[in-house]
């Protein structure tokens, strides 16, 4: 006979308790910090399924400024926590997120980023889930990943080198990471640094040029999102908005060509850009953002 861990207890708990009122009374999150073979920590966030457990993880990557409690992300999570998957998402370690979970305030740490420390780390969290060495009680069949914007580049790099992976979802994502003039990277280089600003905390970071050397290094190999894309032998679907400023509609149109045509699929919604309307604070899920949570709930439905 299989007893309960006390885990699973607690949960069994809420779920009689509220199961007649909305599922975002269900909503079950913990927060816990996962350490890299480089030392480094991820802070991260399960949310934990409120129905029926599916034994399928979702993890959700941010891209470039971005953070796991931006805008969107706690409401998607919670929404594909709510059908039953273990969704996780987290903050990658240099990302400029410390202790306080909405701002930024390791700036030095964030100069010291890289493409490859980023893909480095979601492998090992891929790799953490599947084997269950993230303190969940939980074991997992199959892993999807979402990523969005620099996210979902990361995370088709990642996916094209990880077998643990069993479908991906890109929104918004880039198809190159040298995105740089030949004069902003000359420049880059004789400083040793360049210098961005987040036009919504008008903070200005910086970047070392470690971080344009690892893309210039890398780029006909591990890097390659060309490469990854036409390597990948999964189920991938791409999400796109018709008038992304951020990442132009032609990097998606360029992934979609390097893809393997009979197992992507790629949605371009109207009138719509880079975070789908959604902003942070985040004020609700306008209509474009409904559908993308739509489309990908339907896409691992059918693909996992």
């Amino acid at each position: 006979m299989q007893f309960l861990n006390n885990k699973q207890i607690i949960f069994l708990v809420y779920f009689l308790a509220f199961s007649k009122f909305d599922k975002h009374f269900l909503n079950m999150k913990e927060n816990f910090t996962f350490k890299t073979s480089q030392n480094n920590n991820l802070q991260i966030s399960a949310y934990l399924p409120q129905k029926d457990f599916n034994n399928k993880c979702l993890i959700y990557a941010h891209g470039f400024k971005g953070f796991k409690d931006w805008g969107f992300v706690p409401y998607a999570a919670e929404y594909f926590s709510g059908l039953g998957y273990l969704v996780l998402t987290f903050n990658f370690s240099h990302n400029g997120i410390g202790t306080n979970p909405l701002e930024f305030t390791e700036l030095e740490k964030f100069s010291q980023n890289t493409i490859s420390l980023e893909v480095s780390e979601l492998l090992q969290l891929i790799n953490a889930v599947k084997e269950n060495n993230i303190n969940l009680d939980f074991q997992i069949s199959k892993i999807g990943l979402i990523g969005h914007s620099r996210g979902g580049g990361v995370s088709i790099l990642a996916a094209s080198q990880n077998k643990n992976v069993n479908a991906l979802v890109t929104w918004s994502a880039v198809s190159k990471l040298d995105r740089f003039t030949e004069r902003q990277k000359e420049e880059w280089k004789t400083k040793g640094y360049m210098e961005v600003k987040n036009t919504r905390t008008n903070q200005v970071y910086r970047m070392n040029y470690s971080y344009l050397a690892d893309i210039l290094k890398n780029k006909n190999g591990l890097l390659s999102l060309k490469s990854a894309a036409e390597k990948l032998d999964i189920p991938w679907l791409i999400i796109h908005g018709k008038n992304d400023l951020t990442v132009k509609i032609d990097e998606a149109e360029e992934l979609f060509e390097w893809s393997g045509k009979n197992k992507t699929k790629f949605i371009v919604i109207p009138d719509t850009g880079h975070t789908f309307g959604a902003q942070h604070p985040f004020t609700g899920p306008g209509k474009a953002f409904k559908i993308v949570l739509r489309e990908t709930e339907k896409f691992f439905a059918q693909n996992m």
